[in-house]
């Protein structure tokens, strides 16, 4: 059978918040099969568990945010892409403050966090959730459009459009497609950084946000270039990093989807709405597994070191 994933051995990282600016330490945990992926806030007086699922996200405004009570952990997405592209099934994550550690801005650190670990595979079947009919979500009109889509696919591959009318991503792919099966997220994906605006920066300190910034997290750009000395890690490092943060939101649904999702102008907000449109409608989707690996799409029956 194609099997779950966890980590071998614990292993530890140490950063800021992107957000917050506050040091916080992560350490990441082997879990049992049919966990999950689950984070345990042990700063607190007594450590809260936070179980990832679609509807444990209570924010979405510049990252997604769970959370249970009053317990809550900022800036999930990229490390929840990590445990996608490596097919991580089962984790605990332990963590110091109320927000994941932005590293280098992208999921690459957290990759080589998984990898260093070790990957194993556990005696459970792999549990997919597989689309069988379209769901889509659209908010706003004209030039304000936005969407985002799931489609029945054997396998899981994303498409993604922006539309940021500025030099600097102008003159980049405004589009890419990436499929798990034919692609190689730690080479074509995971290394894509979060990006702002420094206009932007001013009015989001003002506000309590990208209090850890600055040019070793984040390609930022003024209103005509990239500021970063070192350029862009992908000719189209943009919309790839909007395809790393919707494979963060999507896979917080709590297992691997067997869809093929496309958006334009999409984020946290839209791409968890998606989520909650999906699981509303159960005629929508089913839970498989597959008997074989040879059964199994492209892309999700390779050892974890392939990725």
């Amino acid at each position: 059978m194609l099997q779950q994933r966890t980590i071998k051995t614990l292993t530890r990282a140490v950063g800021v918040g992107l957000h917050s600016g506050q040091r916080v330490e992560l350490t990441l945990r082997p879990a049992q099969p049919d966990t999950g992926i689950v984070f345990r806030r042990v700063d607190l007086p007594e450590p809260v568990d936070i179980p990832v699922n679609a509807l444990a996200i209570v924010d979405t405004r510049m990252a997604s945010t769970i959370g249970v009570g009053g317990a809550k952990v900022h800036t999930v997405e990229h490390l929840m892409s990590a445990c996608a592209g490596l097919g991580i099934d089962n984790l605990y994550i332990d963590i110091t403050a109320e927000e994941v550690p932005i590293l280098d801005g992208s999921s690459a650190s957290f990759v080589f966090l998984l990898q260093s670990a070790g990957v194993e595979k556990q005696n459970a079947p792999k549990k997919f959730i597989r689309i069988t009919k379209p769901v889509e979500i659209r908010q706003g009109e004209g030039a304000n459009l936005k969407w985002a889509r799931l489609d029945p696919y054997h396998g899981f591959k994303l498409r993604f459009e922006i539309d940021f009318a500025h030099p600097a991503v102008d003159s980049t792919g405004q589009c890419v497609e990436f499929d798990m099966g034919a692609g190689n997220y730690t080479r074509d994906i995971a290394r894509a950084r979060t990006f702002g605006f420094t206009k932007d920066v001013e009015m989001m300190r003002a506000n309590g946000l990208a209090l850890g910034g600055g040019l070793d997290n984040a390609i930022v750009m003024d209103d005509y270039k990239v500021l970063n000395s070192d350029g862009l890690r992908y000719d189209d490092e943009f919309v790839k990093h909007k395809i790393l943060d919707a494979i963060g939101d999507l896979y917080v649904v709590g297992k691997p989807l067997l869809a093929a999702y496309s958006a334009f102008r999409s984020g946290h907000g839209l791409n968890n709405l998606l989520l909650r449109e999906l699981l509303a409608h159960e005629d929508c989707w089913e839970i498989a597994t597959f008997d074989s690996e040879r059964q199994a799409p492209a892309g999700f029956a390779m050892p974890a070191h392939a990725w």
